[in-house]
């Protein structure tokens, strides 16, 4: 069985010096972290379902049903859904797909837009380019009033009925939320509408095992039941592991002690993988939103959480490695790694016309592959040698398997750590206030109150130059 790898190396003292850790303080951290772990696993049957998702094999035959029921119908699949409900969509097809899927799908196949913002360029643009006939929407939405999903749902309802009708429309329409609750739920009820649930203790943030993820990306052809088998896989490793053996304890407390103890606030991921740098924005939103924090559980003001940045190689290291290896000592870094690419692309012997250029001639007769892994191995010495802690999670090879784990292991390490910053990772009150702005701010009932205070205190001028 392959499996991924978390190497810690570069995060240790004895290789970057003051700024690392050192073996003492990593291992005194164990029996804090194994407590995390098992109050953490305490709640798989209660409020924290989403890790027991990987195991739902009646949820999984049912999207591969509907997946094969409407195979070749539709030219296009168009996600409508915003932060959970769309960063992981776009990171498995981006990993698991190929990075030219929409110019030309593999047979029988759809191509995968996903929807995840409502400036009017974006939605305007998509509007002209597909034919709704041929497009099947899959509107996303935990609690089914997202302001952002259910605009996108009016526009693209009013579309599909006005070129297929009422009744036709309704095929085209394929609904995932909340079993019971919510204004989406009642539609899907009132409309007949094809649905697959978001279950109860499975936020949005956790939910890209789900049918809020793998729903679009069966339809796209991606191997579900591989990405199911490796997060089931890392589950397993996890749960049973000591705290030295066991990847998920190790980077949550690798990221707590270098943030809480060492004053680096800010996490960068730095994959070395085209195809993983979605991955970077799905976890940008899990960390950020899970640890960002006002108050601790106790109902104490501490204002917690890292900082995630993205980064992606070898593209940033012309853009932003830099800062990072000669900027301040706030940064510790995450690289994704992979030995074997899916291609190989040999560089051409250097023409006879280019043999005196000592700057061409050392690339000739060599591969693609080997330049981009010495430029990642070259990151990673001049990160250690400046002293800045690095480590690197390692793929044999991208296949589903492999990126299930990678799921599975990042959402237990944030949970995790959730109980090592002593706050809630599994609300947003953050991001509940800037919805209930929005609502009063568009006129929806029940938020005058708020749309009053809004305007009370708007300032008298604005200060512009």
């Amino acid at each position: 069985m392959s499996q991924i790898r978390f190497d810690y190396t570069n995060v240790l003292a004895d290789r970057v010096g003051e700024h690392g850790l050192t073996a003492a303080e990593l291992e005194a951290m164990a029996p804090q972290a194994e407590a995390a772990l098992d109050a953490v696993l305490a709640r798989s049957e209660t409020d924290l379902r989403w890790l027991g998702l990987p195991g739902e094999d009646e949820v999984l035959d049912a999207i591969l049903d509907y997946a094969s029921s409407v195979a070749g119908k539709f030219r296009n699949v168009v996600v409508l859904g915003i932060g959970g409900s769309a960063l992981g969509n776009t990171a498995l097809q981006s990993a698991l797909g190929s990075p030219f899927h929409n110019v030309e799908p593999p047979p029988g196949m759809a191509r995968l837009f996903v929807l995840d913002n409502i400036d009017p360029d974006l939605v305007g643009e998509v509007l002209d380019l597909i034919d709704p006939a041929e497009t099947l929407f899959n509107v996303i939405s935990k609690s089914g009033g997202t302001a952002e999903t259910m605009s996108q749902f009016l526009i693209f309802r009013a579309r599909l009925v006005e070129v297929l009708g009422e009744d036709g429309h309704r095929d085209n329409i394929v609904v995932t939320t909340d079993a019971k609750n919510g204004v989406l739920r009642e539609i899907v009820e009132r409309e007949g509408y094809e649905s697959f649930i978001v279950p109860d203790g499975v936020g949005g943030r956790f939910s890209v095992l789900s049918p809020v993820g793998l729903l679009s990306s069966a339809l796209a052809g991606i191997d579900v039941k591989g990405l199911l088998k490796g997060a089931m896989e890392m589950g397993a490793r996890c749960a049973r592991a000591s705290f030295a053996e066991n990847p998920a304890l190790m980077h949550a407390s690798i990221q707590f002690l270098l943030h809480e103890r060492h004053g680096m606030p800010i996490a960068v991921m730095f994959p070395y993988s085209h195809r993983l740098a979605n991955m970077a924005d799905w976890y940008a939103q899990l960390l950020a939103e899970s640890l960002g924090k006002k108050k601790d559980r106790a109902g104490n003001d501490v204002f917690r959480g890292p900082t995630p940045v993205r980064a992606v190689g070898v593209t940033d290291q012309h853009s932003q490695v830099q800062l990072y290896v000669e900027g301040p000592f706030d940064k510790w870094f995450t690289l994704l790694t992979v030995d074997t690419a899916d291609h190989e692309v040999p560089i051409p012997p250097t023409p006879q016309a280019f043999a005196d250029l000592e700057g061409v001639d050392y690339l000739g007769g060599r591969r693609l592959g080997d330049l981009f892994r010495a430029e990642r191995d070259g990151t990673e010495i001049a990160l250690t040698e400046a002293g800045r802690p690095n480590a690197s999670i390692q793929f044999d090879s991208i296949t589903a398997r492999s990126v299930g784990q990678l799921i599975y292991m990042l959402e237990l390490s944030v949970a995790v750590m959730g109980e090592l910053y002593d706050v809630d990772a599994f609300d947003q009150p953050g991001v509940e206030a800037g919805k209930i702005a929005a609502y009063a701010l568009m006129g929806r009932d029940g938020f005058e109150g708020r749309k009053a205070e809004i305007e009370a205190s708007a300032p008298a001028k604005r200060n512009r130059i």
